[in-house]
């Protein structure tokens, strides 16, 4: 499968999604059928590993079906965009570890809390895990899960993640929030269990990727790729917020003005422009950025500091511009906007959830930015 075809079978998805959209909130989950429409669509294969029969297509091929899935149904795009960028952090691990995941099931998920808030002793062979973790997007679907916690070495505190099966843990049903409420974002409980140091990536290895797979593609930097999928799914959420509102526009009476039409309101007019050129410009950045990236890894060159730098700035402004374009156009759509039915302000609170995600903290991106620049050295967990 092309680049072309992905997206062009997350675009024929969409009018379903839409119509499920208000369902999937209300389920506070994806429904399992939505997940096996995607999986039959090929989309969570967008990059695995021909190895395990999937496409190992570029970044942007995958952001750009998040955009689209996540315009028709936000809490479908976060849990794509969540879920199908783990495939190609599994293809870091070592290839023991990825025949458990896909040897047996090439169509295998994972879902992920990286937040360090379990308990990790190191054992003879690996670690015991123990506690609870936090918004683990899709996990309902998912027989892995991919664990943050901290290991001390020599003194260090060392970020790792650890791959867990089913088996080892449960999920607890917490997930009634006001944004994203489809994604079944549950938390995690293990009481006890034991990984295998195969089933380990210390967080510091992945900077440059891994050379596991030939393909350039797993020898880009973890922080760059996982980020910008948080992001595209985020700008999809603004696109739907947009795409509504121009149809809202076009049929609306606006009563309290004699009648007049919303469409020929010059600043109904202005607000449409604003909003669909900031996210314009968001997609171009994020495009523009990833090409380069995937071209320095292509070219075995390594990846200067000033493009991981310029890619987390234009990261959480992709989000950030999703924010005010969807804003923009709420703002602007009148009271019957607010029904539970509607689209826009759907959208609205998914847009205003996925902004508090750590990853699109706004001012720290452009901190990490600000200060390379200026000849600083970026703070700790900068996500780089």
């Amino acid at each position: 499968m092309d680049a072309r075809t992905l997206v062009a079978r997350a675009r024929d998805l969409a009018p379903t999604l839409r119509e499920r959209a208000r369902q999937t909130e209300l389920d506070r989950n994806v429904s399992p059928l939505v997940i096996k429409e995607l999986q039959a669509a090929g989309l969570f294969r967008a990059l695995q590993p021909k190895r395990y029969g999937g496409f190992e297509l570029s970044p942007t091929a995958f952001y750009d079906a998040a955009i689209e899935l996540g315009a028709a149904c936000g809490s479908t795009g976060w849990v794509y965009g969540v879920v199908g960028v783990h495939a190609w952090q599994l293809a870091l691990f070592p290839l023991e570890t990825q025949d458990e995941v896909w040897g047996e099931d090439a169509s295998t998920l994972a879902s992920s809390s990286y937040a360090p808030t379990g308990i990790v002793e190191p054992v003879e062979g690996g670690y015991r895990l123990r506690g609870r973790w936090h918004f683990s997007s899709g996990c309902a679907h998912c027989p892995w899960v991919l664990l943050g916690g901290i290991v001390v070495r020599d003194g260090i505190p060392d970020h790792v993640t650890f791959l867990v099966p089913s088996d080892d843990y449960v999920i607890d049903d917490v997930w009634h929030v006001a944004g994203l409420a489809g994604t079944g974002s549950n938390d995690i409980v293990i009481e006890d269990a034991f990984v295998p140091t195969r089933r380990t990536q210390p967080t510091a290895s992945l900077l440059g990727g891994a050379r596991v797979h030939e393909n350039p593609l797993y020898q880009l930097p973890f922080a760059s790729v996982f980020a910008n999928a948080i992001t595209a799914s985020t700008i999809g959420i603004g696109v739907g917020a947009v795409d509504a509102y121009r149809e809202h526009t076009l049929q609306r009476v606006r009563a309290s003005y004699g009648g007049e039409k919303s469409a020929a309101d010059p600043f109904s007019q202005v607000r449409l422009a604003e909003a669909t050129g900031e996210l314009d410009a968001a997609r171009l950045q994020l495009r523009r950025n990833m090409d380069e990236l995937l071209e320095h890894a292509e070219a075995g060159r390594e990846i200067p500091a000033e493009l991981r730098v310029r890619i987390r700035r234009d990261q959480v402004r992709g989000s950030r511009a999703s924010l005010d374009a969807t804003d923009r156009v709420f703002e602007s759509a009148g009271g019957r906007a607010l029904f539970l039915d509607q689209p826009i302000q759907r959208a609205w609170r998914d847009v205003h959830a996925a902004r508090v995600h750590a990853i699109n903290d706004f001012e720290r991106g452009l901190l990490i930015y600000g200060t390379h620049a200026l000849g600083g050295t970026p703070p700790p967990g900068s996500m780089l």
